[in-house]
């Protein structure tokens, strides 16, 4: 689970307004929500009707694109 530790900047009344993160935490959370970026697109992608193919074959296909310029 991730533990971050932030701190809050308040108003004059006492609200919340903002948070201050360490740079550490930050990167932290980065990681997680590209993680789960990265889940709801491969989900996206297994629901979808489009045909898929094998990665090594993908990066063949852009190598071969590549190497035609």
């Amino acid at each position: 689970m991730l533990t971050v530790h932030p701190q809050y900047i308040t108003d004059n009344a006492g609200n919340k307004i903002s948070v201050v993160l360490s740079i550490k935490d930050f990167k932290a959370i980065m990681e997680v929500l590209e993680e789960l970026e990265d889940i709801k697109l491969y989900d996206e992608a297994k629901k979808s009707k489009e045909p898929s193919i094998p990665i090594d074959d993908a990066f063949k296909m852009i190598e071969a694109k590549r190497s035609a310029k």
